[in-house]
């Protein structure tokens, strides 16, 4: 059992299922100590109402209630969380339970499945320790920084630990919808199920161009994917990380087949990259009307002798040169990884087209957040529709505490 702040007294938060184009209010209230502030992840609002500090959306005082206004305008898997800062109070923030889905009805066609299943994926009980040493054995980021990391003493996917939970029960035959969401503050994540293989058919809400079948998925923080699993491997298995470390924490879930027992049965699978371009369209992306490159670097201890901060062309939130755009303009954003760690690079109120990854042209892959390996470049291009200031950031909670976010603003 653990101590978290969460949404109406349950992890993950009440589902909340919007329908496409419809209004909908959601009242926020505020009944803990801290001023917090929600998010609507992939919701292309208002400043007013998409949960962002920086852009201006107001916060929400304790005992206080923020009346937020949606009017989704495309189906798909959402979710909503805080999007307060933590700094080094890691009892604030993403380290807690404030996060669930919000899934948009209204246009999405999986095709024919048997059962439908939402599994949110989280890291527990976090502490602050040194880099390098420590963090490659408990991180699957890998980090070559010089401060402090966050570590964790648990990981769930759902409310429960791997074991503690009841099974997710199929049948041999079924095919399951998955819809996987990753939760966590700072990890990301690689998910295995042996003997079956997931079918990626949407990512970050929409579908992909080219669904293919791939036997590991990779979630940076923030990220969505829904796919199928075709149940045609009888047993009782482990859908879980491909660290035995993030396993030992918790991170996985049992899936047993109707009339079989025994203990749950994990396999290493054959070590694979992700790589997005086999998801879209291998034609290039139409030719943006302006490009904007933005290196991320890691610079040291600099605002706190503890924790390493993070610059974006040289220059730390909130001091980082905003990007000026013009509506009704597409704009390339090109992405360079200076650093030794990953970046999920969000971008608030729009989505985006990956244009190219290290040279590798592709089109119709649409999403708003994509996790930048080390040392990559990737480009992705938007177009400035929606008006007001624009967030952009990675989605991990220390990096963006400690300097990794930037404006685009409207002229």
């Amino acid at each position: 059992m653990i101590k978290t702040v969460a949404y109406n007294g349950q992890v993950p938060g009440p589902m909340l299922r919007l329908k496409k184009n419809r209004p909908t209010t959601i009242d926020v209230i505020n009944k803990t100590g801290d001023p917090d502030i929600v998010h609507w992840h992939g919701l292309p609002t208002d400043v007013q109402n998409d949960g962002a500090m920086e852009e201006g959306s107001p916060m929400i005082a304790p005992g206080a209630t923020q009346r937020y206004h949606l009017t989704p305008q495309a189906s798909g898997t959402r979710w909503y969380h805080t999007h307060n800062s933590a700094y080094a109070n890691l009892s604030l923030g993403a380290y807690t339970g404030q996060f669930g889905f919000l899934i948009v009805d209204g246009g999405q066609d999986f095709g024919s499945y048997d059962q439908e299943i939402y599994l949110a994926i989280h890291h527990w009980q976090p502490s602050f320790v040194p880099m390098v040493s420590t963090m490659q054995q408990q991180s699957s980021n890998h980090p070559m920084m010089s401060g402090s990391d966050v570590g964790y003493k648990y990981a769930t996917i759902g409310a429960h630990r791997l074991g503690a939970g009841e099974p997710v029960q199929v049948k041999a035959a079924q095919k399951v919808l998955l819809h996987l969401l990753n939760a966590s503050a700072t990890e990301n994540v690689v998910l295995a199920l042996p003997g079956h293989t997931f079918k990626v058919l949407a990512m970050d809400g929409n579908p992909v161009p080219n669904p293919q079948s791939v036997a590991t998925i990779s979630l940076g923080v923030a990220e969505r994917i829904d796919c199928i699993v075709a149940m045609d491997n009888p047993g009782v298995w482990v859908l879980g990380s491909v660290l035995a470390k993030e396993r030992e924490l918790g991170l996985g879930i049992v899936i047993e087949y109707a009339a079989k027992t025994g203990e749950p049965v994990w396999r290493d699978p054959q070590p694979s990259k992700w790589d997005y371009s086999i998801f879209a369209s291998n034609a290039p992306a139409r030719e943006p009307d302006q490009t904007y490159e933005l290196t991320f670097m890691d610079v040291g201890p600099k605002k706190n002798p503890q924790f390493d901060s993070w610059t974006i062309n040289g220059k730390s939130w909130p001091d980082v040169e905003p990007l000026k755009v013009a509506e009704g303009k597409r704009y390339r954003l090109v992405f360079q990884n200076g650093s030794g760690d990953q970046h999920p690079i969000h971008l608030h109120r729009h989505s985006f087209e990956v244009a190219n990854i290290n040279d590798t042209e592709m089109s119709g892959l649409i999403k708003d957040t994509i996790n930048l390996m080390p040392l990559d470049r990737i480009a992705v291009d938007f177009v400035a529709n929606n008006p007001g200031d624009t967030l952009y950031h990675c989605h991990m909670q220390l990096h963006m505490d400690f300097g990794f976010m930037g404006l685009i603003k409207y002229v």
